[in-house]
């Protein structure tokens, strides 16, 4: 039995001791956007298994906003239109997902955050990793290592790289990061916020601060994965060697291997499936008439937050290789067998 499956016997199990019976629902499980590959494959997969074991006869409905307000907007309407009571949310556009917690509360809908907390209208619940914790972690994680290469700030600064201006989790993972950068020795060239968490927009945006500063640049702190690739791309596209550190989060399999070959310094492990069996559970107390247990309040909503784990080329293996989180066969192909191999990852 994984370990997974224990914890999900041992709710089934809590639940069975409490009398509640879970009800058939359709529950609705909305996430944001493409942009990042883990709504897909992570996220959704997680919650389906652990809805399966929690309540078997309930009806979890999958659709993605693929970065459309609108669109959301419309899939929301359709869940309650089906008869949803219960819809998980990682909204679009934080600032406009107000209106439709509203509009959930207002027609007995109890609506969960995930991923992304809805400042403006508390909802029901709110459950997420620590986003300021996250950026806090990988930016701190930049600065010790350039202290431990001797890299003095006289030499240059930072540039930051942010995710979605609508999105409050982005501006929680910057404010941890500028947060770590202005207690440091290091400074701030620049910063931007990237449209849609879009790789292509950080990589121009990049290119762009390389021709501006050149060689001052000595560390990129991106918020996630995708700008973090983007970032890389834009350095190597300019030449620049040796590499400077550029952060991720999310640990996908392009960033891991990203690291592997040294282009990328790190990332946050932080497997979604996590948060979508607390998603699970959540909904599952709800369809029972019982009060969630929250560790925290954020935005005014009952909150669970999670704490994830920094990856460097340094503890990779221990992190996500030997957690089973993924595996030498996804990562160690193509160009990234030999560092795969100089890593000890593979004969």
């Amino acid at each position: 039995m994984t370990s997974r499956t224990k914890k999900l016997t041992a709710v089934i199990a809590a639940l069975m001791m409490t009398g509640g019976a879970v009800s058939a629902q359709t529950v609705g499980f909305l996430m944001p956007d493409q942009g990042s590959t883990r709504y897909d494959e992570r996220d959704w997969p997680g919650f389906q298994a652990a809805m399966t074991e929690l309540c078997p006869d309930c009806t979890p409905v999958y659709q993605n906003g693929n970065g459309d307000i609108a669109l959301q907007q419309q899939q929301f309407n359709s869940l309650i239109a089906q008869g949803a009571k219960i819809i998980v949310l990682d909204p679009v556009d934080s600032g406009a997902a107000a209106a439709l917690v509203e509009l959930g509360q207002a027609q007995g809908v109890t609506v969960i955050a995930y991923d992304r907390p809805v400042p403006d209208r508390a909802p029901d619940f709110y459950v997420s990793f620590d986003n300021e914790g996250i950026g806090y972690a990988i930016a701190q994680s930049l600065i010790e290592h350039l202290g431990a290469e001797g890299v003095s700030p006289e030499d240059g600064g930072l540039l930051q790289v942010n995710g979605a201006p609508t999105d409050a989790a982005a501006r929680l993972i910057a404010a941890g990061s500028r947060r770590a950068v202005e207690e440091s020795k290091y400074s701030h060239l620049a910063e931007f916020d990237t449209p849609n968490w879009s790789p292509p927009a950080a990589q121009e945006w990049v290119a762009g601060q390389i021709t501006r500063f050149g060689d001052e640049i000595i560390g990129v702190v991106a918020a996630n994965d995708g700008t973090g690739g983007g970032s890389v791309a834009a350095l190597m596209a300019a030449g620049v060697d040796p590499m400077v550190p550029v952060t991720g989060n999310d640990a996908e399999i392009a960033a891991l291997q990203l690291i592997i070959a040294g282009h990328q310094y790190n990332t946050i492990s932080k497997p979604s499936e996590i948060v979508a069996e607390a998603a699970a559970r959540i909904v599952v107390a709800f369809l029972n008439g019982e009060t969630p247990e929250a560790t925290t309040t954020l935005y005014d909503a009952p909150s669970q937050l999670f704490v994830p784990e920094v990856v460097t080329r340094e503890n990779l293996k221990a992190v996500v290789l030997d957690t089973g989180i993924n595996t030498t066969d996804q990562l160690c192909v193509g160009e990234f067998v030999e560092p795969c191999r100089e890593m000890g990852l593979i004969n």
